[in-house]
């Protein structure tokens, strides 16, 4: 299988649900467990979809295996919710989620008797403290959200190219090459072993192998 910025994704009943933004991965197995995909027509906000929900995925369409009705109940990718700014004050798991529930989307300029609290920092007179808006995202610990596009350094620190691709064992789920488009170094796409990346970040991954190493690979020819 491959995914690749900007391919459609469709439910199984023929629902435009969006289309593919990032690939989650655990680095270490360099096993794809989820991929986020941005809302379009049937989803509002960016969703986490688990790759057992995956069915054939290619560079041009991306089929899940749920009907709309299961997908409308995937996590969002990432949620925000507002924790008071006061240094000091303990975040425990209730709390958070107390805060959630309050000022997830707090209107502008809540009375609180006779001061007025402004949730996004300004306030009069002796309101409520502060909040800060947090964000949260729904992804497996250990994995990373890589971002398709994301940079692509060589072990001489050169920056090689960008991610075009992600390729995926259809049994397995883990990832097995990247392709990268032109760049800098590159004057052609190439297509590496994921048993060469290092560090892995979400807008970069960091490769075993040098940018002219790299650049002997032969073309990889869209279409392969």
């Amino acid at each position: 299988m491959q995914f690749k910025p900007g391919t459609h994704v469709w439910t199984s009943d023929g629902e435009d649900a969006g289309t593919v933004d990032r690939v989650i991965i655990r680095p270490d197995t360099k096993e794809v467990t989820h991929i986020v995909v941005r809302k379009g027509f049937l989803f509002s906000e960016d969703k986490v979809v688990p790759m057992s929900l995956v069915g054939p995925a290619t560079a041009d369409k991306v089929t899940l295996r749920e009907d709309e009705e299961d997908l409308e109940k995937l996590p969002d990718f990432e949620e925000s919710y507002y924790v008071p700014a006061e240094e000091g004050i303990p975040q425990t798991p209730s709390a958070k989620t107390q805060v959630r529930s309050l000022y997830l989307y707090p209107p502008v300029g809540i009375q609180w008797g006779r001061s007025v609290y402004n949730p996004y920092g300004a306030s009069k007179e002796s309101g409520p403290p502060h909040y800060i808006l947090q964000r949260e995202r729904n992804i497996p610990a250990g994995t990373i959200p890589l971002r398709q596009g994301a940079r692509v350094i060589g072990s001489d620190g050169e920056h090689i190219g960008d991610i075009e691709r992600v390729f995926t064992d259809a049994i397995t789920d883990r990832a097995t090459h990247l392709l990268i488009s032109e760049g800098l170094i590159l004057k052609s796409r190439k297509l590496i072993p994921t048993i060469w990346l290092g560090r892995v970040f979400e807008d970069e991954v960091h490769l075993l192998v040098t940018s002219k190493y790299v650049d002997s690979l032969p073309d990889y020819e869209i279409g392969n």
